[in-house]
């Protein structure tokens, strides 16, 4: 049985006219701090045709990621499946292929195959992923990104590969594909922000730059909606927040240094940071907007 369907021929999301597209994934859960990878590709999928979706009953744990109830004068209205889906976005004549929803629970292995086949079928040359990844940086400061690659100088727009050395952590889906897409031929590439770790909730300065980043890496302009005013709004109530909190305030300005000496902070310096910040009384909901 497979994993996914194909919108039929003549349908809204038919993918019969595709040219060359190249393939974007996000999901929500690991590896999307303060929601800025899916908050990005959200903007450019918005009414956009569905090309394709994944059998969600295969992929998730529905105790853990329970569908939506919507209940009307109590009557049981309508209820919300979490969903992987496959949407079509055109940009300058560039075909762009969305692939967002939940991080599936179960059954990565199946799924990782099931979008390297669709990604053949569909003639997809590149995959990009977006993520983002909390880490000891202001909010002060422009949104840091790093890359990873499958080949040496495929990333643009200033982003170089990092960490350096070696590094273990957790996978994410989207790296998986990310690596499998690489293995079977198709160009693959993935774009991080890092999210000050003590902000809470969305950071859409961070959404902000990974689109800036890939329409650079596309050669296109996308669409970026009121992002840049939600920033701003947002910049302003932490400087409010941290104005108030000396604690707070000098911690902030230990993370300006480091970034304004171009120092990146490795794992051990950034567990310190944080527990010398909870130490002297400072706290997450100190920062929050």
């Amino acid at each position: 049985m497979s994993l996914y369907r194909i919108a039929p021929p003549g349908s809204p999301g038919d993918p019969g006219d595709l040219i060359a597209p190249t393939m974007l994934g996000a999901f929500d859960g690991w590896v999307d701090a303060g929601s800025a990878a899916t908050a990005a590709l959200a903007l450019l999928v918005e009414d956009a045709p569905v090309v394709a979706t994944f059998e969600s009953d295969q992929l998730f744990d529905y105790r853990s990621r329970r569908p939506t109830l919507e209940i009307e004068d109590g009557r049981l209205a309508e209820l919300a499946w979490p969903e992987l889906t496959l949407r079509r976005v055109t940009v300058s004549d560039r075909d762009l292929l969305i692939l967002t929803g939940p991080e599936p629970d179960d059954r990565w292995q199946a799924f990782r195959a099931a979008v390297v086949e669709l990604g053949q079928r569909l003639g997809v040359v590149e995959w990009i992923s977006l993520g983002a990844i909390p880490a000891a940086v202001p909010h002060t400061r422009s949104v840091p990104v790093m890359g990873t690659t499958s080949e040496p100088g495929r990333l643009r727009g200033g982003i170089h590969p990092g960490p350096a050395g070696i590094l273990r952590v957790p996978a994410a889906t989207v790296s998986v594909l990310e690596m499998a897409m690489s293995e079977h031929g198709t160009p693959a590439v993935g774009y991080f922000a890092q999210v000050p770790h003590y902000v809470s909730g969305p950071y859409p300065a961070a959404s902000l730059e990974l689109l800036t980043i890939v329409g650079r890496h596309l050669g296109v302009e996308l669409p970026t909606g009121n992002l840049a005013d939600e920033a701003h709004q947002l910049r302003t109530r932490l400087d409010g927040a941290t104005a108030l909190e000396e604690t707070t305030r000098a911690y902030v300005e230990r993370l300006e240094s480091m970034v304004d000496e171009q120092r990146l902070p490795s794992g051990d310096e950034l567990i310190s940071e944080i527990e010398r910040f909870l130490r002297e009384g400072g706290t997450e909901g100190s920062q929050r907007p």
